[in-house]
């Protein structure tokens, strides 16, 4: 994150001696990113974070890749999906993936987890679509709802907790998801023509301090498979920590479109950048105001991108066929566009009422073998009059 943040108690230096009421040292750990050159934060345990009770068998945790699927205009049937399982690992299903990136649905039952969870090598991103409740992280409590954006350092253990069913799209990224380089000054503050600034930006609110001694698990998933690391104590036994690194939310309700005479290009909703790719957010806004505007958008020849949609609510005005919850993928090498009849529709629309998650990619994305249940194989013709 740009930012420092702080919560609960640290000594005034890093690195000094910082004692406990018994006058043990509190044991500091630095959590940072490529290497020790960008952000990181310390943390300060009652435990050595370092103390395993014992490691389990791991057990395989990946996605294979579909063969030979052809270069499609891809429409992914998922908005009907109920569930997807009952545990939040388990009901994780990875729709698209390349070498930098997967992006996943993951609709669980199971409202707790009973263990916590460490990604080793990737940064995640939640999209709610549905359901609110917390993220418990080293980091402290971080309340998610409908429309956040949940934003997950990688090696940051957590659980999650939800008030109601929900429904999720998540992203993994091998590079940091970071907010737009465009957007920020010289010392990373956000800029007045940001479409946010920090104020929208939300981390953790209230530290929880788990002291007490018992049996608590941690899967880490690295390398294809998921670690199972049994501790004596919990993950949690943070008296305080401060830094640049650490998990929030960022809610697509306030991001606030930016609009002009004429259709404007996608990087407009740009919402976060990674070195694979870019996610944008497509929000309720004003259409174009020149007197001959057209408003939806004009074909496009992806040349560099994979442009992947995911469908969060309202009318789509550029598209007949896609309900709520559902994915398209327009792969480069093929160009894409409004369908038939939705131009001239389009002429005097004043605004749109529509929210979307768009990520683009700069490497090919490739269809998964869960994902062909989902593939709408009348899709590639529908632009046909």
């Amino acid at each position: 994150m740009a930012y420092y943040y702080k919560l609960g108690q640290i000594p005034p230096k890093r690195h000094i001696q910082f004692r406990q009421a018994d006058n043990s040292l509190y044991k500091e750990e630095l959590v940072s990113s490529k290497g020790f050159s960008g952000i990181y934060s310390n943390l300060y345990h009652i435990y050595a974070p370092t103390r395993v009770k014992k490691v389990d068998k791991p057990t395989p945790f990946q996605t294979e890749i579909a063969k030979d699927y052809p270069l499609l205009q891809t429409h992914l049937k998922t908005s009907a999906i109920t569930h997807t399982g009952k545990d939040y690992l388990e009901a994780r299903q990875t729709l698209m993936m390349n070498s930098d990136i997967s992006i996943a649905i993951c609709n669980h039952t199971e409202l707790s987890m009973n263990y916590y969870y460490k990604n080793g090598e990737a940064d995640e991103m939640l999209y709610l679509h549905e359901g609110s409740g917390y993220m418990y992280s080293q980091f402290g409590k971080l309340r998610i709802q409908k429309g956040d954006y949940v934003v997950i350092p990688r090696t940051t253990i957590y659980r999650l907790e939800f008030e109601t069913e929900p429904r999720l799209l998540i992203m993994e990224s091998l590079t940091p998801i970071e907010t737009v380089k465009r957007y920020r000054n010289e010392l990373g503050q956000l800029l007045e023509h940001s479409p946010y600034c920090e104020r929208d930006i939300h981390p953790p609110q209230e530290l929880v301090t788990e002291d007490k001694k018992g049996e608590y698990l941690i899967k880490i998933k690295k390398g294809g498979y998921l670690h199972h690391y049994w501790y004596e104590h919990s993950p949690l036994d943070l008296v305080g920590w401060d830094g640049f690194l650490f998990p929030y939310t960022f809610s697509i309700y306030d991001f606030e479109p930016i609009t002009g005479r004429l259709h404007m290009p996608p990087p407009i909703h740009q919402t976060f950048q990674t070195q694979g790719c870019v996610v944008c957010s497509f929000v309720p806004r004003l259409f174009d105001y020149h007197p001959l505007a057209i408003p939806a958008p004009y074909n496009h020849s992806n040349i560099d991108s994979d442009e992947v949609l995911f469908y969060a609510e309202g009318n789509f005005m550029s598209r007949k066929g896609i309900d709520r919850g559902s994915f398209t993928l327009h792969p480069g090498g093929l160009p894409h566009g409004p369908h038939p009849g939705t131009v001239e529709k389009s002429i005097g629309a004043k605004d749109t009422e529509e929210y979307a998650v768009m990520i683009d990619t700069f490497k090919p994305l490739y269809l998964t073998t869960t994902a062909l249940q989902y593939v709408d194989e009348n899709y590639p013709m529908s632009w046909n009059e």
